[in-house]
Parts: structure tokens; sequence; C-alpha cells
């Protein structure tokens, strides 16, 4: 496995837990994380786009046979 496989999938890992904890865990992580939600509010739609720019990656990845 290659070291952009690698760090592909941690970042597809980060960005599903990003979208999950925006969209079901936003008031815990306000509540729990006051200094991280003032720099990274939890928002949608960064949430979203992050989530397209990695998996835009992956299918660039994949078109190299690097995955």
């Amino acid at each position: 496995m290659s070291f952009e496989a690698i760090l592909f999938y941690l970042l597809v890992i980060d960005s599903v837990s990003c979208n999950l904890l925006v969209l079901f865990g936003s008031k815990w992580y306000t509540q729990h994380l006051r200094i991280f939600s003032r720099w990274f509010p939890p928002a949608e739609g960064w949430a979203l786009y992050y989530l397209v720019l990695v998996l835009w990656i992956g299918t660039l990845l994949l078109r190299l046979n690097l995955i």
C-alpha cells in the first residue's frame, strides 16, 4: 500500500467523522470542546465541502491506480 493511499484513507475517515459530528453532535462539540469550537465552528457547509474534496482526490488517485 502506498503512502498516498494511506493518507487518503486517513482523510476519508476524518472527513466522514467530521460530517457525522456536524450532523449529529454539534451541541456536544460546542459544550465539551469550547476552545476548538471557537476556531473551528461546526458548520455543515465546510464539512460537506471537505468531504467532496477528499472524494475528488480519491477519484484522482483511483485514475492513477494508486489505490
